[in-house]
């Protein structure tokens, strides 16, 4: 995946995410909602990710193509 198609993916994600969250204000979230809305999360930090590895190994002349997705305890679990 190069990195147009990773914001491409990222922008239906938040879009989704946005859809949602608006569905969520107008009255109580369903727990299917609910864990769409973790999934969403998880797919979301994982894509940023690879987006960050992607730039970061072409900065340093290594091959963006080798950057590849992390699990989610991996990324779920980083500081911000």
């Amino acid at each position: 995946m190069d990195d147009s198609q990773l914001l491409h993916t990222i922008e239906q994600l938040v879009n989704e995410e946005h859809a949602l969250m608006q569905q969520s204000t107008e009255g109580d979230m369903e727990e299917i909602k609910k864990a769409r809305m973790h999934d969403l999360e998880v797919r979301l930090d994982q894509c940023w990710d690879l987006l960050r590895q992607r730039r970061a190994r072409r900065e340093f002349h290594l091959n963006p193509e080798e950057a590849q997705v992390r699990p989610s305890e991996i990324v779920e679990h980083y500081q911000q």
